[in-house]
C-alpha cells in the first residue's frame, strides 16, 4: 500500500523523536492521521481523551514531569480550539508541547468552508513554531522543525495539516527502510540535543564575590532548578542561605532540609517570605516568580540571577550579575568559586526557629477532628499514604493552598501544577499524562469540586486506560478561591460562586467503573486512602467534603484583608457569622502555637496587592 502523507508525519515522530504518546480526539479533519496512528498502533498509543482540551493538559504534564516532549492532536475547527487552554498552560510554563491539528481541504481554504477556521492565526501567540502544511514534500522537515524549535524554545510547536493532504502519496524521496532509517526529503533531520550553557568566567566570578559578601543571603528556586535540587542545597550550606521556593519549584528540595523554608506568595509558608522579606543578598535560580510584592524591597538587596532564558534576567527584580546559563551546570560552575561563608548564620537560625513555629501551626490546623472536616486534615492524611514516588498535580482554586503549603514532596517524587496561567479543570488531566509518562508511578490529583467538573468526563479516560491514578477532590460546594477573594481583597459579598453538586462525586465515579469513596468523617480518611492506593487495577476518586467557611488566608494578613471583610458584612455578606467564627479559629491556631501569627509581618508583604498578587486597584 501507497505511504500517505499522514505516515510521514506519524513514522517521523515514533522512529525520529521517540515519541510513545499522542492524546487527542478523533475527527474528520484528521483522519488521514488517525489511520496513520492505526497503523503504527504498536509503537505509539494514541490516548483518546472526551475533551480536546484535556489532551493539551496531559500533553503539557507528560512534558513537564518527563522534561522531553508532549504531542496532542485535535481535529479542525472547534477541536483545534479547544486545546488552546491547555496549550497556553504549557506556553506559560515553558513545557515542550507539539500541536498538530487539522485543517479543511487546502484548495478550499478560503472560501467559509465548514470547520475553516484560521488556524495559524489563531496559534499565533501560542507558539514558537507554527506553520500550515503547503505541500507533502515539506512534511517531514517542518515536522522535525517544530519538535526541535519546541524542545529547544520549551514552548508549543503547532502544525495545521489539511486533510486532503494528509492523504497524498509520500514523494519519491521519501525512503523508508525498516522502521529506524529514511532518506530525507530536504535538509534536516533529528539531530538534535538538550543545551547546557554556562555564563562567562568573569560573571560567574563577580556573582560569587557578591554572594558571599552578603549578611543576609536568600536563595528563590524555581522549576528551572528542578534537576539541580543538590546544588542548590550545597549552595545553600555553603553560603548560609536560606531556601524559598515558587510554586512550580516545589519539588526542587524537600522541606525536610533544615535551609528550606517554604513556599513564598499568597501560598506560601511564612519563614519563606520572611527570608526574600529580610534578606539583602539574593540568589534567584530559575524562577519568574510574578508577584513583586513578595521580592526584597528594590534597593535592599543586591540580586544574582541565574536563568536559561537571558530576557528572563531582572525581569522581576534588578539584578547585579546576570548568569544566563543552564541552572545545574551554572551551580557547578558558581560552587566551585563559592568560598566558605558564616556571615548569615545567625540569621538563618532565626529563621530555622520560625520554620520550626511554621510547622508547629501547619501540624495543629491538620489535626483538626471537627465536621465538616478541614482541608488541611485531609492533605496531613494524604502525606502519610503517599508512595516514596508520587507525582503529585495540583489543580487552581482554594485547592491549591493546601497544595502548596500542606502536601509534602519528598526525595523521588515529582510535583506540579498550573503555574502561571493558573487555570482550573489542569490537575486530573495532569494525573493523565503523569500516568501514561511514568506507568510504575502513582499519579495523583488534589483537585477541588469546581476545577474537576470542568473535565469530570476524563474519568471514563482514566477507567478505559485503566490508570491507577487517585484524585483526591475537597468538596466545599463553592467556587472557594474567587468567594474568598471577593469578600476579603475586594470587600464584596459573594455572587455566583455556590455550586449545584450531585448528591455524591464517588457513586459519578463508580458508575464510571472507578473505586469511589466519600468521606464525612476524619476518623475515615485513613482507611479511604489505604484503599484508593491498594486499587491497581484502575483509577480511585476520594470526595472528601470540607468546610466551606474555611479561608485559604495567606501566612501574613494585611489589615486590608480585615476591613474588606467588614465591607463585604455590611453590603450582605450571609452566614457572617459563622465564616468569622471559622477565620477567629483559624488564626486562633497561630496565636496558640508560640504566638506565631501575632508576630508582624514583614513591611510591604500584602500591602500593595489584593492578597493574591494582583495589584490592587485602589
Amino acid at each position: 500500500m501507497t505511504q500517505t502523507a499522514a505516515q510521514v508525519l506519524i513514522d517521523t515522530l515514533v522512529d525520529d523523536w521517540g515519541v510513545k504518546h499522542i492524546f487527542g480526539l478523533p475527527g474528520d479533519g484528521i483522519n488521514g492521521i488517525m489511520e496513520a496512528l492505526r497503523r503504527r498502533q504498536k509503537d505509539v498509543t494514541f490516548v483518546q481523551v472526551r475533551h480536546e482540551e484535556a489532551a493539551a493538559f496531559a500533553a503539557c504534564a507528560y512534558a513537564k514531569f518527563t522534561r522531553g516532549l508532549g504531542v496532542c492532536l485535535a481535529t479542525s475547527g472547534p477541536g483545534a480550539i479547544h486545546l488552546l487552554n491547555g496549550l497556553y498552560d504549557a506556553k506559560l510554563d515553558g513545557a515542550s508541547v507539539l500541536a498538530l491539528t487539522g485543517q479543511t481541504y487546502h484548495d478550499l481554504i478560503g472560501t467559509f468552508y465548514q470547520q475553516e477556521v484560521n488556524l495559524v492565526q489563531l496559534f499565533s501567540d501560542v507558539a514558537v513554531y507554527n506553520h500550515e502544511v503547503r505541500s507533502v514534500a515539506q512534511l517531514d522537515a517542518l515536522a522535525h522543525e517544530a519538535v526541535k524549535a519546541s524542545l529547544h524554545r520549551r514552548g508549543v510547536a503547532h502544525l495545521s495539516f489539511p486533510t486532503d493532504l494528509q492523504n497524498e502519496p509520500a514523494p519519491s524521496t521519501w525512503v523508508r527502510r525498516g522502521r529506524a532509517s529514511h532518506k530525507p526529503m530536504g535538509h534536516t533531520n533529528a539531530a538534535w540535543t538538550a543545551a547546557h550553557p554556562l555564563p562567562p568566567d568573569d560573571a560567574l566570578q563577580a556573582a560569587a564575590d557578591l554572594l558571599v559578601e552578603g549578611k543576609k543571603p536568600a536563595m528563590l528556586v524555581g522549576a528551572g532548578a528542578l534537576d539541580a535540587g543538590d546544588l542548590v542545597a550545597a549552595v545553600s550550606e555553603r553560603l548560609n542561605a536560606p531556601i524559598a521556593h515558587a510554586y512550580l519549584g516545589k519539588a526542587v528540595l524537600p522541606m525536610a532540609h533544615p535551609n528550606h523554608m517554604g513556599g513564598v506568595g499568597l501560598l506560601g509558608d511564612r519563614p519563606g517570605i520572611l527570608a526574600l522579606a529580610q534578606c539583602d543578598t539574593l540568589l534567584i535560580v530559575g524562577s519568574s516568580f510574578p508577584y513583586e510584592n513578595y521580592y526584597p524591597k528594590p534597593g535592599q538587596a543586591r540580586a544574582v540571577q541565574i536563568d536559561i532564558d537571558p530576557a528572563r534576567i531582572g525581569l522581576r527584580y534588578p539584578v547585579d550579575v546576570a548568569l544566563p546559563g543552564d541552572a545545574r551546570a551554572t551551580l557547578e560552575a558558581l560552587l566551585t568559586r563559592l568560598q566558605g561563608s558564616t556571615n548569615g548564620a545567625e540569621w538563618l537560625e532565626q529563621l530555622q526557629s520560625e520554620k520550626a513555629d511554621w510547622q508547629k501551626v501547619l501540624r495543629k490546623k491538620s489535626e483538626h477532628d471537627g465536621k465538616p472536616m478541614w482541608s488541611e486534615r485531609v492533605a496531613s492524611e494524604l502525606n502519610a499514604h503517599l508512595p516514596d514516588n508520587a507525582i503529585l498535580c495540583g489543580d487552581s482554586g482554594t485547592n491549591t493552598t493546601y497544595f502548596a503549603r500542606h502536601l509534602e514532596v519528598r526525595r523521588g517524587m515529582m510535583a506540579s501544577g498550573s503555574g502561571n496561567l493558573a487555570t482550573m479543570a489542569s490537575g486530573f488531566p495532569y494525573a493523565i499524562g503523569a500516568s501514561f509518562a511514568f506507568p510504575d508511578r502513582r499519579a495523583v490529583a488534589f483537585v477541588g469540586d469546581g476545577g474537576f467538573t470542568m473535565l469530570m468526563g476524563e474519568m471514563l479516560t482514566a477507567v478505559k486506560y485503566k490508570l491507577p491514578l487517585v484524585v483526591v477532590m475537597l468538596r466545599n460546594d463553592y467556587l472557594g478561591q474567587i468567594r474568598w477573594e471577593q469578600m476579603a481583597f475586594v470587600g464584596n459579598p459573594e455572587f455566583g460562586v455556590e455550586l449545584y453538586n450531585p448528591h455524591s462525586f464517588a457513586d459519578w465515579a463508580r458508575n464510571c467503573g472507578a473505586l469511589g469513596i466519600k468521606v464525612d468523617e476524619p476518623a475515615d480518611l485513613a482507611n479511604a486512602f489505604q484503599q484508593a492506593f491498594a486499587n491497581t487495577t484502575g483509577p480511585s476518586l476520594i470526595e472528601c467534603v470540607v468546610d466551606p467557611n474555611e479561608a485559604p488566608l495567606p501566612p501574613i494578613t494585611s489589615a486590608e484583608h480585615a476591613v474588606n471583610f467588614m465591607r463585604a458584612i455590611v453590603r450582605g455578606q450571609k452566614d457572617p457569622v459563622r465564616i468569622g467564627l471559622t477565620m477567629f479559629r483559624d488564626k486562633l491556631d497561630e496565636l496558640l502555637v508560640q504566638g506565631v501569627g501575632a508576630i508582624p509581618g514583614p513591611e510591604g508583604a500584602d500591602s500593595d496587592d489584593n492578597g493574591d498578587g494582583k495589584r490592587s486597584k485602589k
